[in-house]
């Protein structure tokens, strides 16, 4: 399990240094095996933004820039990245920076042309390998701000090794739990109070194999903007717990996962041709999945279908047909609970040992929550 230090001081934030909270957590039996800085030690970088930007007198790659810094006049710096332009906000190294590698930032001329900073790319800044030109911020960047604080690059990716009985611990709520048995510290929840129905669009859903899922149920939302960008705050919790940001709605799904340990599936409800089935699977049928692979199906397959065929391998992956796309409008998620046998299906849908399907919906209402968030 591999998440943010900083996603998971959101929720629980008890009073230890990150070396602190990866011993408490190894000794109360999540063994940490990894904790890694999100960015290499560097000083003196901040959020500025380009005010003029105008071709160098003597070199034709190169460019004579106004940059405001947060403080007294706007300097001159000269860039040499492709994408400088006047308006964009940038990391910004100034006078006495030092960058990773001990690089230290002084008054130059290049070409003839005084230079007072340096405009940097991620890569510069030793946060990625990307070196296509710089790193440029969101429009709301605080410009005169520590770029350390305001991307949170103090940060660290956390890996926790919990043992096949530890299914509980595989969540950034997850770990919460335990670091608050061990600490004592307060864990906030996210909001679960019910979402109120605002369309009146339902989708029918089957369950010919209860002997596979214990309970199955979704919930249409309507109105999304699947254009929308997903925020920078999820994309930096996603990658740093080694997901790669895709769009908002599969973002969603992958924050939800993460955050309350409970997979999802959103389908495209435009794309789906008569109920949502889960059944056991067929010989001889065959699954196209999200990841591009066709499967052979056999009897020992849980798969959810709809007229089309197979939508999804239940509890595994997504199927390629109704998977959501930046032209979705109405997504539906569902959440499959898969099984052994009926017993199993009936202890753990709703008995002592935790009520499945509640979690579900749990994971449905932090959707469309976020969803919410997305969109306004």
């Amino acid at each position: 399990m591999l998440f943010s230090e900083e996603w998971l001081r959101h929720y629980i934030n008890p009073a230890l240094s990150s070396d602190e909270l990866c011993e408490t957590l190894t000794m109360g039996g999540l063994e940490v095996e990894g904790a890694e800085p999100i960015a290499p030690a560097f000083t003196g970088v901040i959020v500025a933004q380009v005010l003029t930007c105008d071709q160098h007198p003597n070199a034709d790659k190169l460019h004579v820039c106004t940059v405001d810094i947060g403080k007294g006049e706007p300097v001159q710096i000269v860039c040499g990245a492709p994408n400088v332009k006047a308006g964009v906000k940038v990391p910004c190294a100034t006078i006495g920076a030092v960058l990773p590698g001990d690089f230290k930032i002084k008054k130059a001329k290049l070409r003839g042309v005084e230079s007072n900073g340096m405009l940097c790319s991620s890569r510069e800044l030793g946060i990625s390998e990307d070196h296509s030109g710089l790193w440029i911020l969101p429009e709301d960047a605080p410009v005169g701000e520590d770029i350390r604080v305001y991307e949170r690059l103090d940060d660290k990716k956390i890996e926790v090794k919990a043992t096949p009985n530890r299914g509980d611990a595989l969540s950034v709520i997850g770990v919460g739990r335990d670091l608050r048995a061990l600490t004592g510290a307060e864990l906030s929840l996210p909001d679960f109070s019910p979402v109120p129905a605002t369309c009146d669009r339902v989708h029918e859903v089957r369950n010919e194999a209860p002997d596979l899922c214990g309970r199955f149920a979704g919930r249409v939302v309507c109105g999304v903007n699947a254009k929308a960008p997903t925020p920078q705050w999820m994309k930096d919790r996603l990658e740093r717990s080694g997901q790669r940001s895709i769009s908002a709605l599969v973002d969603i799904s992958n924050y939800v996962m993460l955050e309350l340990g409970r997979p999802t599936h959103i389908f495209d409800l435009d794309k789906l041709d008569g109920p949502l089935t889960v059944r056991w699977g067929k010989e001889g049928e065959k699954g196209e999945l999200l990841n591009g692979q066709t499967v052979d199906i056999d009897p020992y397959f849980g798969v959810i279908s709809d007229n089309n065929g197979i939508e999804a391998i239940a509890g595994i992956m997504g199927g390629d047909h109704a998977a959501v796309s930046l032209e979705t409008g109405v997504p539906v998620m569902f959440g499959v609970l898969t099984t052994e046998n009926i017993e199993q299906a009936i202890e753990r849908a709703g008995t002592k040992a935790g009520n499945k399907g509640y979690d579900c919906a749990l994971g449905a209402v932090e959707m469309v929550n976020l969803i919410r968030e997305i969109d306004a």
